[in-house]
């Protein structure tokens, strides 16, 4: 039988050793426990499905999160005190949803690009100033949260991300907008709010899904025609 174990707020201080031989668990909530540490036993947890591991004080998770083979829909380690992610979060190829949000993540591991059933990553307040170049391996991807880290660039690979709707690199130090974005025909919203833009790329206007726009607390002149263009085909632009 699969089941759902919540301990969410429980103010555990440690994972209870008897919870890894909880062998049927599809669900494991582990979320505002106040956790510095990991077991290497969570491998035993074969049948889960979904773990949160958010708002605790990790440091790190063991090299043994990758032998999760059943971790399909969701891996919440956002609000922790994560450095770095262990290479073996590669071999997560079934999971549909990762959010490592609220670290001080510097670097993303290459093995990432083993996670192709990826939809949604949240990197989202770290410490990165790029993108490994093997984020173009994750084709399933539909929306990338990376507001609020110092990134500078994104690879050229990421113009494999085809199936992209949804891109936010608010509070980032791009100088450009990136050219990788150019042959994204189904990415709908860009938000580049808070980065350090004072140019424009003309292939902007030729994104066919673009919807919204979001080009604020940046140095771009508004008058620019390839905007009006945007606006005239129903985009939102806010600048």
């Amino acid at each position: 039988m699969r089941y759902t174990l919540n301990l969410w707020r429980r103010e555990l201080g440690e994972v209870p050793e008897s919870v890894w031989h909880e062998t049927g668990l599809h669900v494991l909530i582990l979320a505002d426990n106040g956790l510095t540490s990991l077991s290497p036993e969570i491998c035993q947890l074969h049948q889960l499905n979904t773990l949160d591991l958010g708002h605790n004080a990790l440091t790190s998770v063991p090299e043994e999160l990758g032998k999760l083979a059943g971790l399909s829909d969701c891996l919440y380690l956002h609000d922790n005190r994560l450095t770095r992610l262990p290479d073996s979060v590669g071999n997560l190829t079934r999971l549909r949803y990762l959010n490592v949000g609220e670290n001080s993540l510097t670097t993303l591991p290459e093995t990432i690009g083993g996670m192709g059933s990826l939809i949604e990553f949240r990197a989202q307040h770290n410490r990165l100033t790029t993108l490994p170049d093997a984020i173009g391996e994750l084709r399933s991807l539909r929306e990338l949260w990376l507001r609020g880290n110092s990134i500078e660039r994104l690879p050229s690979s990421a113009a494999e991300l085809h199936e992209l709707r949804h891109l936010d690199l608010r509070e980032n130090s791009l100088a450009g907008v990136p050219e990788s974005l150019a042959g994204l025909r189904r990415l709908r919203q860009i938000d580049l709010r808070s980065n350090r833009l004072c140019r424009l790329p003309d292939w902007l206007a030729e994104m066919p899904s673009l919807e919204k726009l979001d080009l604020r607390w940046n140095e771009v002149d508004r008058s620019l025609p390839l905007l009006s263009e945007l606006e005239r085909r129903g985009c939102v632009v806010l600048a």
